[in-house]
């Protein structure tokens, strides 16, 4: 297959996409399957909430200075979850849950998403809360590793999105303007974290029953899915 040309005369590269991952590309709300052995009829309330306790402990964190990286704000999170709901979960129990949520599925858009984005010649760069040997592992298991060009996390700079050193770090990597880095996400929260910053910000807006914060600050773009953001990209 021949090689994708990225300029068009003297026309720069398109610029850097940075991907949040968590809720973005891969789905969290998939373990449920894996939750409904323990939690049988409340396994979509335990996703749910898993995912809710899961970001209030990334920004409690944040706030306080008092730094866990995110795997082990999911182990705390789960552990929560459970006594909440009243559900004991072994060691055993928890160990397989944590485990699963490394092999959690992209969503169906994501792939095709992608492809098309490498072929407008944009960078692909994974700006996440998670650790970068997690990430790494859910990029594989889904199949999409190759699509980016490196992961740049939050926990090398100890601290969460949407703290604005997170969104510096994915510009230093790309090493490239601030006008030239689009944030895209599902999570609104993120969005408002790379507007403060001053990067573009494209909402992936899955859900269309969910309404953005109302904040001073917007995305630049809202899309239903990876696909629709090249068209909306391209329009620009």
């Amino acid at each position: 297959m021949p090689a994708v040309k990225t300029t068009t005369g003297d026309r720069a590269p398109p610029g850097v996409i940075a991907l949040d991952i968590y809720g973005t590309v891969i789905d969290p709300a998939a373990i449920v399957i894996h939750l409904s052995n323990a939690f049988d009829t409340r396994a979509q309330l335990a996703a749910q909430l898993w995912r809710e306790r899961q970001l209030e402990f990334t920004f409690r964190r944040a706030l306080m200075r008092k730094y866990a990286d995110f795997d082990l704000c999911t182990a705390q999170a789960l552990t929560q979850v459970s006594a909440q709901l009243g559900v004991k979960l072994g060691e055993d129990d928890k160990r397989a849950l944590l485990d699963a949520y490394l092999r959690l599925p992209a969503f169906p858009d994501v792939k095709l998403g992608l492809e098309r984005l490498k072929a407008s010649g944009y960078r692909i760069i994974a700006l996440t809360n998670g650790t970068e040997k997690s990430v790494r592992a859910l990029l594989q298991h889904a199949g999409i590793s190759e699509y980016f060009e490196m992961i740049v996390s939050a926990d090398a700079i100890k601290t969460f999105k949407p703290d604005p050193a997170v969104y510096q770090l994915v510009q230093r990597a790309g090493d490239t303007p601030k006008q030239n880095v689009w944030l895209v996400s599902g999570n609104p929260f993120d969005i408002i974290g790379a507007k403060a910053y001053g990067l573009k910000a494209a909402w992936v807006r899955r859900d269309p029953s969910r309404v953005f914060d109302p904040w001073e600050f917007s995305p630049d773009e809202v899309v239903q899915n990876l696909q629709e953001l090249c068209a909306a990209l391209q329009r620009k």
